[in-house]
């Protein structure tokens, strides 16, 4: 009897396996955004039958509203209210980010200090400062500022240092009237510099040799910085043009701008999907490419579509307001260049104080710390910190200890060995988890609103309790944390990738 001849047989389609992952994950994805949009509709819906319609053109409206510190305390619309909280939110934010890495990275050292003192006091902090709510801690320090003295002081006193019941003062750095034009100037030298640069690193690699780079370089950058300082007024002439520019911003059709951000969208897409495969190329062409590299570039496609989708169908007033703000963005630019001749790039002042009234108060020469942001400020900062601490003791710990023993060989210094040596590979391991702390700190500082502290959030509750516009105005809160979020991961992703070890 003759062997039957194997026949293969593909399985029917809903057997098939590669259908069956696609269609439930594609069912996955369509059920969680039908179910978002049924959610929202049926929010609008009831606030439309209650009478209060859900947009944006509020923001346009007068908002009659106060705010505690800020850029503008006295704000002539709510977007310009909601603009001055967002600029709160980033001044805590960054200053928190840069004193707790800095508080941070001190205690993690101290922490493996050979120094028993150095050792427990690190220790205590950590151990005690990272175990307590930071809600607790940022009230605690409103507590103590608040139990400061009061501020009594002749007017017109100056001081190096002011702290009372009224907050911290101290001296203030600030941009004079040439300080942009400064930058701009030394961008332009920057440029030999750079040629400079470059050609003494060429001569190196070829010749060999001390062709002195570094010195060389931060000599001709300080002569640079000196030149731009005294000749700052020749760079006036770019107020012109960054006027024009607004005015012809301005010009912009609604519809081409809407073009253009379609444009943008497509292009974009098309781009990140062509340096996608790039990166999947090898000598013998494509490699073979799964089903997450599928899914990533259909992500792309549908988020270009969604956002075109946003611009054309959604929210078509998007394109207006990035003209309205795109032409004061330039005019705002423009009027920062124009200055005299012997103007200075910085300035500063001590602080002094004013009477009004009855009352003492901070005159503005200063930068002071009002009560709110100084709790906000050192709840974040202290509690981060201890965190921080620990990540960059991990980070010191995972480092393999040949290395310390090589340095030693070396004949580098324990500090050394620490600052050349062991710092710069332990970098390499804690970024990824100090990102995720300065995701907490931005995302923390909505807790501002605890001590009435003129934030985002806290500026956002009082508005929308005036115009009951919560589910706009939630939207914008997701936006701006979301923006902040993917800025600091975008930057953190690319300090890790510049920090890797790249194999040869």
């Amino acid at each position: 009897m003759p062997a039957a001849s194997a026949h293969h047989e593909r399985p029917p389609f809903w057997r098939n396996t590669n259908v069956l992952k696609w269609g439930v994950q594609i069912l996955t994805l369509a059920a969680v955004v039908a179910a978002f949009w049924f959610l929202v509709s049926q929010a609008k819906t009831n606030l439309d039958d209650k009478g209060i319609p859900v947009g944006y053109d509020w923001l346009n409206d007068p908002a009659n509203i106060q705010l505690g510190e800020g850029i503008d305390t006295v704000p002539d619309t709510m977007g310009r209210a909601l603009w001055s909280g967002m600029v709160n939110t980033l001044r805590v934010a960054v200053l928190g980010i840069i004193a707790s890495t800095i508080l941070g990275i001190v205690l993690g050292i101290a922490r493996l200090s050979n120094n028993w003192l150095a050792q427990k006091i690190a220790s205590v902090y950590v151990e005690t400062i990272r175990n307590i709510p930071v809600l607790v801690q940022i009230l605690l320090w409103g507590v103590i500022v608040a139990s400061l003295p009061e501020l009594t002081a002749d007017p017109g006193e100056k001081r190096w240092f002011f702290a009372s019941q009224k907050g911290i003062s101290l001296p203030r750095v600030f941009y004079a009237d040439g300080f942009y034009q400064f930058v701009a100037l030394l961008l332009v030298l920057a440029i030999p510099i750079w040629f400079v640069r470059r050609y003494l690193k060429r001569k190196q690699e070829l010749e060999g040799g001390e062709q002195h780079v570094g010195s060389v370089t931060f000599g001709l950058f300080v002569l640079a910085a000196i030149i731009a300082w005294f000749a700052n007024p020749i760079m006036a002439w770019p107020r012109g043009v960054f006027h024009a520019i607004e005015d012809a911003w301005a010009e912009i059709p609604q519809s081409v701008m809407q073009l253009i951000l379609t444009v943008i969208a497509v292009a974009g897409a098309a781009w990140w999907i062509k340096r996608f495969l790039d990166s999947r190329r090898t000598p013998a062409g494509l490699a073979k490419l799964i089903d997450d590299d599928y899914f990533r570039m259909i992500f792309a496609v549908v988020g270009a579509l969604a956002f075109v989708f946003v611009v054309w169908v959604l929210w078509p007033g998007l394109s207006s307001w990035i003209i309205n703000s795109g032409s004061d963005f330039w005019g705002w630019l423009g009027d920062k260049f124009g200055g005299d001749r012997g103007s200075r790039p910085l300035d500063g002042m001590r602080p002094t104080v004013t009477e009004g009234g009855r009352f003492v108060n901070y005159a503005p020469t200063g930068w002071t710390l009002t009560p709110a942001f100084a709790a906000l400020f050192f709840g974040l900062t202290f509690y981060t910190a201890s965190f921080i601490a620990e990540i960059v003791r991990g980070g010191i710990m995972a480092v393999p200890q040949g290395q310390n023993e090589a340095a030693a060989a070396l004949g580098l210094s324990r500090g050394q060995a620490l600052r050349k040596v062991v710092l710069p590979q332990a970098f390499r391991i804690v970024m990824p988890p100090l990102g995720n702390q300065y995701l907490n700190i931005t995302k923390n500082s909505s807790l501002g609103i605890a001590v009435a502290f003129s934030e985002v959030v806290q500026v956002g509750q009082t508005l929308y309790n005036k115009n009951n516009q919560t589910l706009a105005m939630y939207s914008i809160f997701m936006v701006f944390f979301l923006v902040c979020s993917l800025t600091i991961s975008g930057v953190v992703n690319y300090i890790n990738n510049k920090l890797k070890i790249v194999e040869r």
